[in-house]
Parts: structure tokens; sequence; C-alpha cells
């Protein structure tokens, strides 16, 4: 069989937002719906997820993932009453479940119910499911009036996320109201200059963008480098994402493999480094990053679609039939994964 990569980078274009959205399906199914409502709430456009989400539940309305992901998307548009309902029901369905808590336990802080806040976050201390557990513990806290305990957590939420400037302005006015002037000073300082950061790098963006579409490379790359971070993960995968939307995949591939170094649990730069590698057309180097993206994310149509080709492009039909299938029923009218599978089943009756 002749592998060429022109139908498979076609189905790498059905990965974007505004495709997968606005593609018509006769009859999709659970796993279409969720793929798809998963992909929205990754540009946050939760109207649009939440709309797939109920899809699904009409469908199935026994099956706690959509559930799950329905609640959250309400929660994300201040739809806070539906949304405990929803967390309320899934935790029905499966049981007790450290997420749903974390959930509840937020709903609780802002309808300001701190002893239930604290009494369900506080649970979640010795595994808390999001790095940013302990910093909506300590507001609770705080706010209920336990200062001391307040600051404990907010500061162990102040290791875990030191770039968080929202971290550090509430730890700042714990300090102050504890009349802790010196470390007060010193939070407000960091939550002044990370704000500061946050707003640079807004600027910055739009500078690399603008440069990356009117600018030769050489000149495009100085300008873009200028958010390279050596220390930030989240600010070199998005410079690899912005050197890899302009097609400057061979540029992608050095902020995006810090990046990966820094945080191995960061979906974003393994599937955006497994991107830039298989548009290069190195796929055995391809591999690697999104098999790891897969596990981190594994109903995300765009890291399974593309491990699936990858293989394909490997020469490993038997390992990309299963994952392409997957594909599939994640996103069942992608034409042209129906067209490398049927070609894979041909290829296997022989």
């Amino acid at each position: 069989m002749t592998r060429t990569v022109a139908a498979l980078l076609a189905i790498v274009a059905g990965m974007s937002q505004a495709q997968v959205s606005q593609t018509q399906v006769q009859r999709p199914g659970i796993e279409a719906h969720l793929s798809r409502g998963l992909e929205l709430m990754k540009n946050q456009l939760f109207e649009a997820a939440a709309s797939e989400f109920e899809q699904a539940l009409a469908l199935n309305a026994a099956d706690p993932r959509p559930r799950f992901e329905f609640a959250v998307c309400l929660l994300s548009l201040g739809r806070n009453d539906e949304a405990r309902r929803q967390f309320e029901q899934v935790r029905q369905l499966t049981g007790e479940s450290r997420y749903v808590t974390y959930y509840l336990g937020r709903l609780d802080l802002l309808s300001n119910d701190y002893a239930s806040a604290i009494q369900r976050l506080g649970s979640l201390t010795k595994d808390p499911p999001f790095p940013d557990t302990a910093f909506y513990l300590g507001v609770a806290y705080v706010f209920s009036g336990d200062l001391a305990a307040g600051t404990k957590s907010l500061e162990r939420a102040a290791k875990l996320l030191p770039h968080d400037y929202r971290v550090h302005y509430r730890l700042a006015r714990a300090y102050s109201s504890a009349g802790r002037g010196q470390e007060a000073a010193r939070e407000y300082g960091l939550y002044s200059q990370l704000r500061d950061e946050h707003k640079n790098t807004e600027k910055e963006v739009r500078e690399c963008t603008s440069a990356l579409r009117t600018d030769p490379l050489a000149a495009a790359r100085e300008v873009c480098h200028r958010m390279d971070d050596p220390n930030d993960p989240e600010k070199l995968t998005l410079l690899g994402q912005l050197f890899g939307d302009a097609g400057a995949f061979a540029e992608a591939l050095d902020p995006l493999q810090r990046a990966a170094e820094l945080d191995p649990n960061s979906f974003e730069a393994w599937h955006n480094l497994g991107v830039s590698y298989f548009r290069l057309e190195r796929y055995a180097e391809a591999r690697a990053p999104l098999e790891r993206a897969v596990a981190l994310r594994p109903n995300f149509y765009g890291s399974v679609v593309l491990l699936g080709a990858t293989l394909y492009m490997l020469g490993e039909d038997d390992a990309a039939l299963p994952v392409l299938e997957r594909a599939h029923r994640l996103n069942p009218d992608d034409t042209e994964t129906v067209a490398v599978l049927e070609k894979l089943r041909a290829r296997r009756r022989k």
C-alpha cells in the first residue's frame, strides 16, 4: 500500500474547533458529542460545549461522563444552581469522587457556605484533584474567620502555583490582616509583578502573531522569543503553539520540548509537540508525544486521530487500526479517517 501524507494531513485539519463544531452528523453517538464538547471546552467555548453534552445526555442520561463535563460548563457559565444539581447527579451515579467533591466545594464557596466548602476541600488535601484546591480552601478559611488556617493553606497554594497572581493577592491580604506587614508587602509585590507579566504576555502574543503573519521568519523569531521564559511551561507552550499556528513547526519544537520537560502533565505541550513532529514528517518522533497526549486525554479526538495517522505512516497497521477506529467513534463524520480505515481493513482481509 502506498503511504502518502496528503490524505492524513486532511485528517489533522479536522482538529480545528470551527470545523468540528460546524460539522453535521445524521446520527451522532455519545462518544462523538463527548469528543466535540471536550474540544470546545479546550477553547473555552462553554455554551457550545454544554449543548454537545446535553445531546449526549439525551442519548443516555445514565452516562456520568457527559453529565460531569456539562456540570463543569455550567459552573464556568455562572449557572451555579444548575451545576450543583448536575454534580449531585454524577455523585449518585458514580459514588464519591474527589473531582465532584472539589467542584461542590467551589460551589459552596461561591454560595458563602464556608463551613461546607472547608469540609469538602479540606478532605482533598492529601490527594488534591487540581493544584488550585489549596487556594480555594485558603479563601474559604479566611472568609470563615480562621485567618491562621487560611494563611497556611494559601502559603501551600503559593508553592504549588507560584505564577498565579490571584494566590499572591489573597496571601498578601491574609498577611496584612494578621499584621505581618513585611510579608504582605512581598506578596503584594509578587501580585503586581505577575499581573503585569500576564498583561505583557497578552501584548507579546499579539506582537508575535502579527510578526509571524507579516514579517520574514528570521525577524518574527526575534519578536516571538521575547516570550521565551525558561522557567514557565505555559508560556513556552504558548510560544510553540504560535509558531505551529503560523506553520513554523521546526521553530515550535524547542519551546514545546522544554515545556513538556518542565510540566510532564501538560496535555497541550505533548499534543502540540506531536503535531509539530507530524507536520515535519518525523513520524517516529511524533509517536511518543502523541501517546502521552492520548494517555492524558483519551477522549480528545485531535490527539487520537493524529496518533492513529502516525502509526499508519510508520507502517504499523495492526497498531493503527484500533486507534483510528476509536477516532472514528469520537468523530464518525470524518470522511478521511473512514477512507484510511477502509484501506487498513482491506489490507487485513487480504
